[in-house]
């Protein structure tokens, strides 16, 4: 079920007043409630992948269960594989199994070696990646002794499948979440009216800026070689307003709807486009991953104490290859660690931290460094965005020519207006956990509500007329 869709604009008020107002004297109930309709919303989709992550998270509760009656490391270790085993087994075979048979072909045919090996036709299930991550980090825990099992089966199937997050996001830890399917929920109306809010401005970004966008963005390129440099440059400009607009939609969307249900899940991104450098992007950038990443990846490796500069390659590599079988999401990956090595190796990937909340414009050399920064995302964003390496290489070929100053064929002056609104709208609430967190304040209410009606009404208008499935599905 898509949130930009007729069927969940019924079944979230249906779920949200049957949850309040039938079951809210019952917490088991409640939480018995979240896995039906949780499941209900992932198998709307495609109900055939229920089994697959119904058996993911029996695997992970029992392991759970197991590794605290474990006495012997090797038992406990053996468990923690069980879990490693079958939850990336499930993502090679689904993700990866095409990739890697391609690639091991084409390899044998360079050294003359006739491979007979086929792919296969397979569907790759909605969400996987992020179900994955998520129940991996709880076994995870459970072996390092930072996390207790729970021995509530419906509580912890329904923390993996938590239907707001379930598809894209964000990748929760179980020490976070989980705890609060074993506390009591009350109806909190300012938490309640947060979370509309939040979900106002994730429909905005998704409806109006990320799905406008994308139509200007697939025709480019689609026919790169027909259009100027100038006209490829914008098209990476417009693919990373896209993508951002599209993900943390998504984020923004699943954060406010668990609000709505008594639950407070992690902020995923935090203006990532304000960065002044690219260590602070990646703080900035889809923070579920790049924490998971980093505490599950990164310091089991040795971190910055052993290693560091493989490390930091390895993190990044992987994490392009988490988003798809595809080698220019590797090089997406390599890249963004060419960009961060020498911040790293000169000690400055922690100089920017946060904003100063008392300046309203940027000094010049933050916006200095604003420019740079993103300008390097979208150029990396090339690579995310190709079908294939030559595809990428072709098309920045075409951007960095002499038609580059040339004046662009297209020019969305709509989309380019309303993406001006959007930058507007985030960089006064740059320091806010989200673009429309205004301070509730009786002299801002006139303010608020003007602009709460003005998005209602510019989403309502671009409802449906370019709508996109959401792009982190595919992950």
């Amino acid at each position: 079920m898509l949130f930009n869709s007729i069927e969940y604009i019924i079944f979230l008020p249906l779920v949200f007043l049957f949850y309040w107002f039938v079951l809210a004297k019952n917490l088991k109930s409640q939480n018995f409630f979240i896995l039906a309709v949780s499941y209900l919303f992932y198998g709307w989709w495609d109900w055939r992948f229920l089994s697959l992550i119904a058996f993911s998270s029996f695997v992970d509760y029992f392991v759970g269960i197991y590794l605290s009656e474990a006495k012997t490391k090797r038992k406990r270790k053996t468990l923690l594989l069980i879990s490693l085993f079958i939850n990336l087994g499930f993502l090679a075979v689904f993700k990866y199994y095409n990739f890697f048979i391609d690639n091991f072909v084409l390899l044998s045919q360079s050294l003359g070696i006739q491979a007979n090996i086929n792919t296969i036709s397979i569907i790759l299930p909605v969400g996987i990646s992020f179900y994955t991550f998520q129940t991996l980090s709880y076994s995870i825990d459970v072996y390092n002794r930072k996390l207790k099992p729970t021995k509530d089966i419906i509580a912890f199937f329904a923390f993996v499948s938590f239907f707001p997050q379930l598809v894209a996001g964000p990748i929760e830890r179980a020490s976070n979440l989980l705890p609060q399917f074993f506390k009591k929920r009350e109806f909190n109306y300012i938490m309640a009216v947060d979370g509309m809010r939040q979900i106002l401005w994730g429909f905005f970004k998704k409806v109006v800026i990320a799905d406008n966008a994308a139509v200007y963005v697939n025709d480019i390129f689609l026919n790169y070689s027909d259009y100027s440099g100038s006209t490829l440059l914008l098209g990476a400009f417009l693919f990373a307003f896209q993508i951002y607009g599209d993900f943390s939609g998504y984020s923004d969307i699943a954060i406010g709807t668990s609000r709505l249900f008594g639950f407070n899940l992690m902020q995923n991104f935090a203006f990532p486009y304000f960065s002044r450098d690219i260590a602070e992007f990646w703080r900035r950038w889809h923070i579920s991953l790049s924490t998971w990443f980093r505490d599950y990846i990164y310091i089991p490796l040795g971190g910055s104490k052993h290693h560091k500069i493989r490390n930091i390659f390895i993190i990044f590599i992987v994490s392009g290859f988490w988003h798809g079988a595809n080698w220019t999401f590797m090089f997406w990956g390599f890249l963004n660690a060419l960009y961060f090595l020498p911040l790293f190796l000169f000690k400055n990937n922690r100089k920017n931290l946060e904003f100063s909340s008392q300046r309203i414009l940027p000094t010049f050399i933050e916006l200095k460094g604003i420019l740079i920064t993103f300008f390097l995302t979208i150029i990396a964003w090339v690579f995310f965005r190709a079908d294939n390496m030559t595809h990428a290489i072709d098309y920045l070929r075409i951007l960095f020519s002499k038609s580059l100053f040339a004046i662009p064929e297209v020019l969305p002056l709509n989309i380019l207006g309303l993406i001006i609104i959007f930058i507007v709208i985030e960089w006064f609430n740059k320091t806010k956990q989200y673009g429309l967190a205004f301070d509730v304040k009786p002299k801002t209410l006139l303010l608020r509500w003007i602009t709460y009606i003005a998005l209602i009404f510019i989403i309502l208008f671009y409802w449906g007329i370019n709508a996109q499935s959401f792009i982190y599905f595919q992950f």
